[in-house]
């Protein structure tokens, strides 16, 4: 299984498109808000089911803030991450996914790419924005995720 995770669109998907093309065929899409577009939008694009969450520049959606997906043996939290105070630190966002018996968390907003498994139960992911980065280089990004036959998950970080 291939599951493409992307954040912070903001409406343009040109990045989108071309991540897409590049990593076909995919499963699914997580979308971690700030997309501006809605899912059947991103589901045309994708080609695949779209998950979605709303921003805080996400106006007017009817998208929830929170969503649970679960892919093989991982119950994954996705959320924008702006209500969280993601942008000090992930400490609160843990506790959400800890409460919610989530073995991955994955959240935007910052537009900076994290991977982050030092909490030891809880594998933390942002992938970055695909059109507006704020990374050094400012590189558009995006991850990853593909869960082999034997079910263990492995994730890239990828550049457009």
């Amino acid at each position: 299984m291939k599951i493409l995770i992307i954040s912070d669109s903001h409406g343009h998907n040109g990045n989108l498109k071309r991540a897409v093309e590049k990593e076909k065929p995919v499963d699914a899409l997580l979308h971690l808000g700030d997309s501006q577009s809605s899912e059947e939008e991103m589901s045309c694009l994708a080609g695949c089911p779209v998950y979605m969450v709303a921003g805080n520049c996400d106006y007017f959606t009817r998208l929830p803030m929170i969503r649970f997906v679960e892919f093989g043996k991982y119950r994954i939290m996705l959320t924008h991450g702006h209500q969280f105070f993601v942008t000090v630190d992930t400490r609160d966002l843990l506790e959400e996914a800890r409460i919610n018996h989530c073995n991955v968390v994955v959240y935007g907003h910052t537009h900076r790419p994290v991977m982050d498994g030092t909490d030891g139960e809880i594998l933390v992911l942002n992938p970055g924005s695909i059109s507006f980065p704020r990374q050094e280089g400012r590189y558009p990004s995006y991850m990853v995720m593909k869960i082999d036959d034997a079910g263990e998950a492995h994730v890239s970080l990828e550049y457009i």
